[in-house]
């Protein structure tokens, strides 16, 4: 029998949802706030080693982990690493990869447009960063007869759960920054992942180096990103 606070809907279980509701002013008061707080996320490469609990990050990917995902799937694995060995071996792995792409991938209106960045081959914040989490994007999932399915939407399930993150991080009062090393094959092995995971993004942790400086950049007015049809 149904209870007011649950149903049966084509044979699953559905329950109740409440949310918390405002006035018009306060959607205003609070959208806007919001937006301020948001506003002053940087992406920072030069990092603290200052320790940063384990319970911290956990309490990050389990953020993370509320982001929707196509048929909710959840196709994502989260590799936490503080581990000194490690990160010295991404480091170096990483590198060469960006010797790489700076040397001969990258062209020179890229390397121009990253002038303002500061950026470089060289990445000493995958060792300074006490916490390294590298998102893995999965395909694909087996049953527990070892049947492959494929999961649906993964990059944008997978990208939706990195911007939360990224938020979450922001919100505990610690910085982070978007690291892409192409390709990064070299993390599924230096972590031993299954074949089914592909990393997508590398986000290392903790407080920023005091003093940190970053570029004075300017974010697009509303107008510029947005067309309203009302």
């Amino acid at each position: 029998m149904e209870s007011l606070n649950e149903t049966n809907i084509n044979g699953h279980r559905h329950v109740s949802y409440h949310l918390d509701t405002f006035s018009k002013k306060e959607l205003i008061q609070k959208s806007e706030s919001f937006y301020k707080w948001l506003d002053k996320r940087r992406s920072v490469r030069e990092f603290s080693d200052q320790d940063i609990p384990k319970e911290v990050i956990e309490n990050l990917i389990k953020s993370a982990s509320t982001a929707p995902s196509g048929a909710h799937k959840q196709p994502w694995t989260f590799c936490a690493v503080s581990n000194p060995l490690l990160k010295t071996r991404i480091r170096k792995e990483a590198e060469i990869e960006e010797k790489e792409s700076y040397e001969n991938r990258m062209s020179e209106r890229w390397k121009k447009d990253l002038e303002p960045l500061a950026t470089d081959m060289h990445k000493p914040f995958l060792e300074v960063a006490p916490w390294l989490i590298i998102v893995f994007k999965k395909a694909y999932d087996f049953d527990k007869d070892g049947n492959k399915h494929n999961n649906y939407y993964v990059n944008e399930s997978i990208g939706i759960a990195c911007g939360m993150l990224i938020s979450a991080i922001h919100n505990a009062g610690l910085v982070t920054l978007t690291h892409t090393p192409s390709p990064m094959n070299f993390l599924a092995k230096i972590l031993d992942r299954p074949s089914n995971e592909r990393a997508f993004l590398l986000l290392p942790v903790g407080y920023p180096k005091i003093p940190t400086f970053v570029p004075d950049l300017k974010r697009k007015e509303l107008d510029e990103m947005t067309t309203f049809y009302e």
